[in-house]
């Protein structure tokens, strides 16, 4: 069992074996009970619960590719299943990808939505959609990866067994009494010709919708990190550009207080934020759970790390995919509010799932 975490500028660590399972609420316990070095590592469901894991080894790799590694726990101890050798494993060559949710199911769900907002229950609600893609052999978690890696520079790639996706947004990162979250909403497709590009980013910037949008994460993460912080600092919105989609991007940071929680509790105090969920959230989830009619697994849910001290990231799990043997689910979700276009927010669900897309079907 391996979790593989990678910072936008390439530092980041690898783990392998089991140590132990913990509940969120017994991260408090960690340096206790599995010395100083330990961490707690995995993804967490969209609707809560979960567990993370207490890898036995950690090998942590600067951006040069220097690491060192810690035991966290004697081999004999570990919960590792039996090795597979996958360095020669045949890799799939023919797919089958296909949209769960037709574009009849799609109108409806945002008529819906648009029709809640209308009548002053919702300002905004997060709807997603599945695509599975069927492979004619076993998919290679490590090489999806590495592909993700190599392809989508200024995210944060992770892995979680089999659960694998390549995020540029930071929940909450916490480093001593120091906190930063960069809350993400408001999007435009990129575009090949950079003049078209330039032109789609400042209409983004210039967009009331999408900055009425932004502005409900921003202050959702604001009033969040506020009860924690003794000073807290809000930046002005800019558009960053991925691979295939531009965001509208902000970052907070803040100092906190002696009392705030390790960076798991101050994730969990964010999750859900209005960029995956809704605002209001309770009404946003009912709404959600209303339409969707699946479960969205660990998309959307925080996936990072915290340690002994306390410290630690968690990104949102975006831009991914739960892989079992030939089987590749992908999720792709975006925020509806008033004025959303349903044949537009298609077209963004697209854009968000190509990065995944290219890395598994491979022809």
């Amino acid at each position: 069992m391996t979790f593989t975490w990678r910072r936008p500028d390439g530092s980041g660590f690898v783990t392998a074996g089991v140590a132990a399972f913990v509940e969120p609420d017994a991260v408090d316990a960690l340096g206790e009970q599995f010395g100083e070095h330990a961490i707690a590592v995995g993804a967490l469901p969209f609707d809560g619960a979960g567990q993370l894991t207490v890898p036995a080894r950690v090998t942590s790799f600067d951006a040069t590719g220097a690491g060192a590694t810690h035991e966290l726990g004697s081999p004999s101890t570990w919960i590792e299943p039996p090795a597979r050798d996958d360095e020669f494993a045949r890799l799939p060559r023919r797919f089958v990808v296909e949209s769960v949710q037709d574009l009849a199911w799609w109108d409806a769900a945002i008529a819906a939505a648009l029709e809640a907002i209308d009548n002053g229950t919702l300002e905004k609600v997060v709807l997603a959609r599945e695509v599975i893609v069927e492979a004619d052999a076993p998919f290679v978690v490590r090489e999806v990866l590495e592909r993700l890696t190599r392809t989508q520079p200024g995210c944060y790639v992770y892995g979680d067994h089999g659960f694998v996706g390549a995020t540029p947004e930071l929940l909450v990162q916490r480093k001593g009494n120091s906190v930063r979250s960069r809350p993400m909403a408001g999007t435009t497709a990129r575009r090949d010709d950079p003049a078209a590009d330039d032109a789609a980013v400042a209409a983004l910037v210039d967009s009331g919708k999408d900055d009425h949008e932004h502005r409900l994460v921003v202050d959702a993460v604001r009033a969040a990190l506020e009860t924690w912080c003794t000073s807290l600092s809000v930046a002005e919105p800019v558009a960053e550009r991925f691979t295939t989609v531009t965001h509208l991007t902000t970052t907070v940071t803040g100092t906190l207080r002696c009392d705030a929680p390790h960076a798991l509790g101050l994730a969990l105090a964010l999750h859900p934020t209005p960029a995956v969920g809704g605002a209001p959230r309770a009404v946003a989830l009912d709404t959600i759970a209303r339409l969707e009619l699946f479960s969205r697994g660990n998309y959307g849910g925080p996936v990072g790390w915290v340690d002994a001290r306390g410290d630690g990231e968690f990104a949102v799990a975006l831009r991914c995919a739960e892989i079992n043997g030939t089987r590749g689910r992908l999720l792709a979700g975006v925020g509806i509010v008033d004025g959303s276009d349903p044949d537009l927010e298609w077209a963004e669900t697209q854009a968000k799932l190509e990065p995944m897309l290219r890395c598994l079907v491979r022809p």
